[in-house]
């Protein structure tokens, strides 16, 4: 069972992974970075929403409910928030390498004006705004204690899979 102080920290975390996301997506455009610091960037990102998807199933795994056998239950609630997860991420790899094909020779190019990589800047910018979103509701929601001991609740959600 997950104790509050431990739930605390792991929410912290999760609260900073998301702002190394935020911080790093507001900033990487538009500072004049060398291309092996921007690629640097781009990998840190990368990493931090690997660790932000493995932080999120290893919630799952703790739960009272994923040790009882109802993954069922745990993938029809968070479906949404896994989708966005493994979206978000494929877009963010997908500009990340585009970038850098681009702007590796030329650091100063700020704007690129292809059609196709404007969309998928476009894009990833309002994926993630849904990632942010569902990410943190989800972080808030494995937090509630009815996952995490057997209750009415539970067998009650047991029943209807049966």
């Amino acid at each position: 069972m997950l104790q509050v102080a431990q739930y605390r920290g792991v929410l912290y975390l999760q609260y900073l992974l998301v702002f190394v996301d935020i911080i790093i997506n507001a900033f990487v455009d538009v500072l004049p970075f060398s291309s092996v610091i921007q690629l640097v960037l781009f990998i840190i990102q990368d990493v931090c929403l690997i660790f932000a998807a493995i932080v999120v199933f290893l919630m799952f795994f703790n739960t009272y409910v994923f040790q009882a056998g109802l993954v069922g239950y745990l993938v029809t609630k968070f479906k949404f928030t896994v989708l966005i997860l493994f979206l978000y991420f494929a877009m963010c790899v997908s500009l990340h390498i585009w970038t850098m094909t681009l702007r590796w020779d030329d650091t100063q190019r700020t704007y690129i004006w292809k059609p196709g990589f404007q969309a998928l800047y476009i894009l990833q910018r309002v994926g993630a705004v849904f990632y942010y979103y569902y990410y943190k509701r989800t972080a808030l929601r494995l937090g509630d204690p009815r996952f995490y001991k057997d209750s009415d609740w539970l067998r009650q959600q047991f029943e209807k899979v049966r």
